[in-house]
């Protein structure tokens, strides 16, 4: 039930490529001696540094009890020699010699036009027949329509998408899920905390909704039950980048199942959906894609602060708070303020979320 997603590791400090090895290899190993079969990867997590972490922390026995799942990045292919030289690159970094599930990343509508322009299908194919190869899915971030497109365009053994009690209707949401494993398709959720917005404390408006239902769990463990309760998922996965987060998601595992909310926690959860929507809610999932800004802004740790303010509109002192802890943690040269609008962020975000408005409105609120 419980996948590591590596798109999350520890890190030295705050630069994403600098991922801390030791610190990183503990915390696949230890998922694994406790069940975990399911490692997911993709060649730019990490700035590229996540496939060879894995590599490493697979060495030895550790290949052989696990299912590798990573990426090809059809956002960065231009022609077809590019799926040679990444496919070639991936093995090198994961010293392995056979990908058991490889997915074709972040599909929407204009890479799917370029998986179909480049015949990236008809090349995975030629890939299992070589042996280097076990299944064939994709991971999504488009509308409903476009999934169906997708699902029906191929014979897929998976996919992945986004879904957590607040993204039930975004993206692929319920209706793709349900169309997928009404095709055969085994579905592989990421995202399932909302890029970690579940995993803390919620306002206490939020909390008030979920202690009616007479259960108390942990934030992330309330998010976890509600994708693991329903019968199409396969596989939650998690960015787990400590060991209390990995333990504690365990624990959440091993009390899973199928159908195991009651009503009374269904409508809590949907009550704090509604809650959650009125804030605000903007739904960045730290992807960190649009890292890469010419301007240096911080996007993600911007919309995570501009999130938190949102929750806090009743409470002018916390949002006092807010405001220092924002320009005590983010350097000068980093704020939303140097915005330059080019865009490059929108072109790239997987949540496809008007970054320039926000980034406009956290210069105005924050700032």
């Amino acid at each position: 039930m419980l996948g590591f997603g590596t798109m999350r590791l520890p890190i030295n400090g705050n630069n994403q490529a600098e991922i801390n090895e030791p610190e990183a290899i503990r915390l696949i190993r230890y998922a694994i001696d406790q069940g975990v079969n399911y490692i997911d990867t993709a060649f730019p997590y990490h700035e590229g540094n996540s496939e060879a972490v894995v590599g490493k922390a697979l060495a030895g026995t550790y290949r052989q009890k696990v299912k590798i799942a990573t990426k090809m990045p059809i956002f960065s292919i231009q022609t077809k020699n590019d799926l040679d030289r990444i496919f070639e690159l991936q093995f090198k970094r994961l010293k392995t010699g056979h990908i058991d599930l490889y997915l074709l990343h972040a599909l929407m509508k204009q890479t799917w036009s370029k998986v179909e322009e480049l015949a990236v299908l008809d090349w995975a194919e030629r890939q299992i027949k070589k042996g280097k190869i076990g299944q064939i899915g994709f991971s999504f971030h488009d509308e409903l329509d476009v999934f169906r497109e997708i699902v029906d365009a191929y014979d897929w053994a998976f996919c992945q998408i986004q879904y957590n009690y607040l993204d039930e209707h975004y993206q692929a949401g319920v209706e793709g899920l349900r169309y997928a494993a009404a095709r055969g398709l085994a579905v592989v959720v990421m995202e399932p905390l909302a890029g970690g917005l579940l995993a803390v404390p919620p306002p206490p408006n939020i909390q008030r909704e979920l202690d009616k239902s007479g259960v108390k769990r942990t934030p992330a463990d309330w998010g976890l039950q509600w994708v693991w309760s329903h019968p199409e998922v396969v596989t939650a996965l998690s960015g787990m980048n400590s060991m209390t987060q990995l333990q504690d998601n365990l624990e959440s595992a091993n009390n899973s199942a199928v159908n195991s909310l009651t009503q009374k926690e269904i409508q809590a959860l949907a009550k704090s959906r509604e809650l959650f929507q009125q804030f605000g809610y903007i739904g960045c999932s730290k992807c960190r894609y649009c890292s890469k800004c010419p301007q240096h802004i911080d996007i993600p740790q911007t919309l995570t602060f501009l999130n938190e303010f949102a929750t806090k509109r009743r409470d002018l002192s916390a949002q006092a708070q807010i405001k220092r802890e924002y320009t005590a943690v983010v350097p000068t040269e980093r704020r939303a303020n140097n915005c330059i609008r080019c865009g490059q962020c929108e072109s790239i975000c997987p949540q496809h979320l008007p970054v320039r408005r926000l980034l406009s409105e956290t210069a105005a609120c924050l700032q």
